[in-house]
């Protein structure tokens, strides 16, 4: 799983879980809503400040995102 598809899988599972939907994460980040659509299709790369700013809005630490999933848990192909 390369650092792309890792971010993807965490921002949606973190997004989900909250019951977020792209838009309103991306409202309260102050990003645009087919930027986090294209983060969790790994489209684009984001910035380590783009990080930041989702992982404050979903309430963990930046590093969470970006932490390999356990064994197990659901893997995204691309």
């Amino acid at each position: 799983m390369e650092i792309r598809e890792i971010l993807a899988h965490n921002l949606k599972t973190y997004r989900r879980a909250q019951g977020l939907s792209q838009e309103e994460l991306a409202h309260r980040a102050g990003i645009d809503r087919t930027y986090i659509s294209s983060l969790e299709r790994c489209v684009y790369a984001a910035g380590i400040d783009v990080v930041d700013s989702l992982a404050k809005v979903l309430g963990v630490e930046a590093s969470d995102l970006l932490k390999r999933p356990e064994r197990g848990a659901s893997r995204r192909r691309s």
